[in-house]
């Protein structure tokens, strides 16, 4: 039987981006792997950066550093009672 319907990824017919398609994807790949590979996937995934203000052109003395963890909430340098960003 032929369709008139345009082919749509399914990822897509489920509401969902591509970004969040294959980070859910890949995080049942590295949940599968077996020890010692599973903690060090789940450790290369985790983002650092730092947070800096700038005044008058020049960076300021940054006291922030972060971390993402594998559900891209903040792990350290949180505010205390301060929910997760979570980026999807």
């Amino acid at each position: 039987m032929a369709s008139n319907a345009a082919a749509v990824p399914f990822w897509r017919a489920a509401g969902m981006t591509y970004i969040t398609y294959s980070n859910i994807c890949a995080n049942l790949v590295r949940n599968c792997l077996k020890e010692p590979y599973r903690s060090e996937a789940i450790n290369r995934e985790k983002v650092h950066f730092s947070v800096a203000k700038w005044v008058d052109g020049k960076p300021q003395k940054s006291n922030e550093d972060m971390a993402l963890d594998s559900k891209w909430g903040l792990e350290r340098g949180q505010c205390p009672g301060q929910e997760p960003n979570y980026i999807e």
